[in-house]
C-alpha cells in the first residue's frame, strides 16, 4: 500500500465555531462547507471538521456525551483517510487486512453520500478509513488533485 494520506478528520464540539477559526485566524478558504462537514483542501489532501458524536457513529464506535464525546473506549476524536481509485481496491485492500490480522472496525459498505468505505484500527486505536469518493479525483501520485 503506498504512503499516504487523503483525508485528516477531527471530530469537533462546536463546527461552526472551529470552521470560523480556521477561515479567520488561519485565512484557509473552505472547499465544501455544508451537510454538516467542512472541508479544507491543503497541500495534497484535504482536513475536514465533522460533529466528533457524529464521527463516531460513520466509524462505528460509540462516544459519550457526558465526558464532551470522548468516551473509555479509545476514540481519540479524530480519523484518518486513504481514498482509492474503486470499490474493488476497498474490497481487496480490506481482503489483505484480514490476512493480516488488522482490526476491522466496519466492512466495507456503500454510504449515503455515494461512496463506499470502510474503517480498521491499528493497535492504539487510531481509526482509518479506506475509501472510494466518485466525486473527488485523485491525481497520479494519489494526491487530491488541484481541480477537486
Amino acid at each position: 500500500m503506498e504512503q499516504r494520506i487523503t483525508f485528516f478528520t477531527i471530530g469537533v464540539s462546536d463546527l461552526e465555531a472551529m470552521k470560523n477559526f480556521y477561515k479567520e485566524k488561519f485565512g484557509w478558504k473552505t472547499m465544501k462547507d455544508e451537510n454538516g462537514i467542512v472541508f479544507f483542501k491543503l497541500n495534497g489532501f484535504i482536513f475536514g471538521l465533522y460533529p466528533k458524536h457524529e464521527l463516531a457513529e460513520d466509524i462505528g464506535v460509540k462516544s459519550d456525551p457526558e465526558k464532551n464525546g470522548a468516551g473509555g473506549n479509545g476514540f481519540k476524536q479524530f480519523s484518518m483517510a486513504i481514498n482509492l481509485n474503486s470499490e474493488k481496491e476497498v474490497d481487496d485492500l480490506f481482503v489483505e487486512f484480514k490476512k493480516k490480522g488488522v482490526n476491522i472496525i466496519k466492512a466495507p459498505e456503500k454510504v449515503f453520500w455515494g461512496g463506499y468505505r470502510g474503517y480498521v484500527a491499528d493497535i492504539e486505536n487510531n481509526y482509518w478509513e479506506f475509501a472510494f469518493n466518485p466525486f473527488l479525483k485523485l491525481d497520479e501520485d494519489g494526491n487530491v488533485d488541484s481541480h477537486s
